[in-house]
């Protein structure tokens, strides 16, 4: 893999790569952007195939995290980081904790992090015994793990693809799989019963299917059997590259719509399943609750305000989808260049954050979180 050639391509502005023998930590860090302000996103603890795939999905994430920032309307950028880890189950060590956080110390603020998959709040709490420059800690001003709200934006998006699709935004006797169970797919699940919404859920966590299944008398689906299954929505809310080019003629649902980060294994699978008829809400905008949420932060968290913030993601959704027909363009590649118009007219001058302008990336609102 031709690291430079791909950060060219991809429009990639930096990436880091960090290890430290002592604690065995060996991690990526990338920068996509940070036109709009410092980049923002999570810290992702993950087994990769290998390096390439490590830094592959480190590229891929940190821009979609551009894309999720600014079509959020947030003064934001996209980064992302991931640490090679083999073992989930394995007890992270605070000396690693801190490592990571001196890497990120060392890059002055230009990327925030964030809880993604893998990580804890308790992970974020360590870091943050190190440097300034995380969010979700448990501390005072912290906003904890963003996954409730991320869930309920998700959702927010599900009515408003409803009302797209059905002329009606009411989930009531709707039939939804979600795929993955785990923080954001056992919540978004909760709000889709609440809803009386007709839930199957499935999990490669055998104990995550059955505590949910027990709480919320849902049924459960095989792993293999979720793409299959006949539904009006499809939600995966596991890991990326859920639907390809292969697997789009076993689709059996109207809409697909979840919490996962790229969905899609490739741009072409925008257009083939515009193709087929299946309305696919871009997963950077559906999930965008996370990063609204933590960007509370800088203003004074309150999560009733993250709550009220995300709700506007049904508004977004209904525009990008209105955008998309309009210039006949698949949903995913219309949500694409909406993000981009928005950088190229909002842009700071230089086309980078620079320190000490605190209010280019909170809305204007005055910074109540200390910053070096």
């Amino acid at each position: 893999m031709n690291v430079i050639r791909e950060m060219e391509q991809s429009g990639h502005e930096q990436v880091v790569f960090v290890t430290d023998p002592p604690t065995g930590l060996r991690a990526i860090i990338a920068v996509h952007s940070t036109a709009l302000g410092p980049s923002l996103g999570g810290i992702r603890f993950w087994h990769y195939a290998d390096d390439d795939a490590a830094v592959h999905d480190a590229l891929r994430l940190s821009e979609a995290m551009t894309h999720k920032a600014a079509v959020a309307g947030l003064h934001q950028g996209g980064g992302k980081a991931v640490v090679l880890w083999d073992d989930p189950l394995e007890e992270r060590k605070p000396a690693l904790l801190h490592a990571l956080g001196r890497a990120v110390h060392e890059l002055g603020g230009r990327y925030i992090a964030a809880e993604d998959v893998g990580a804890t709040t308790h992970d974020m709490d360590s870091m943050a015994e190190v440097t300034p420059w995380v969010t979700g800690v448990s501390t005072p001003g912290g906003s904890g793990d963003p996954s409730p709200v991320t869930a309920f934006g998700v959702f927010c998006a599900m009515w408003a693809a409803s009302e797209h699709r059905w002329g009606e935004g009411s989930l009531r006797g709707k039939r939804v799989v979600v795929e993955g169970v785990g923080k954001v797919g056992a919540e978004l699940a909760r709000l889709l019963v609440a809803k009386g919404a007709i839930v199957q859920i499935s999990d490669v966590d055998a104990l995550r299917v059955k505590a949910l299944v027990d709480e919320l008398d849902v049924n459960p689906l095989p792993v293999d059997a979720v793409l299959r299954t006949p539904c009006d929505i499809l939600a995966p809310c596991a890991l990326g590259d859920v639907v390809t080019l292969e697997t789009i003629d076993e689709l059996k649902c109207e809409i697909i719509c979840g919490g996962a980060n790229n969905q899609l294994a490739s741009d072409e699978v925008d257009a083939a399943l515009a193709d087929k008829g299946v309305l696919f809400v871009p997963d950077f905008v559906a999930n965008a609750g996370g990063i609204i949420n933590i960007a509370q932060e800088f203003t004074g968290y309150s999560r009733d305000q993250a709550m009220s913030e995300a709700s506007r993601i049904q508004t977004t959704t209904a525009k990008v989808l209105a955008t998309a027909r309009a210039w006949d363009l698949p949903p995913g590649e219309a949500a694409v260049r909406m993000a981009r118009e928005r950088i190229q007219v909002d842009a700071s001058p230089s086309g980078r954050w620079e320190p000490g302008d605190p209010a280019a990336w909170t809305n204007g609102a005055p910074l109540t979180k200390v910053r070096p």
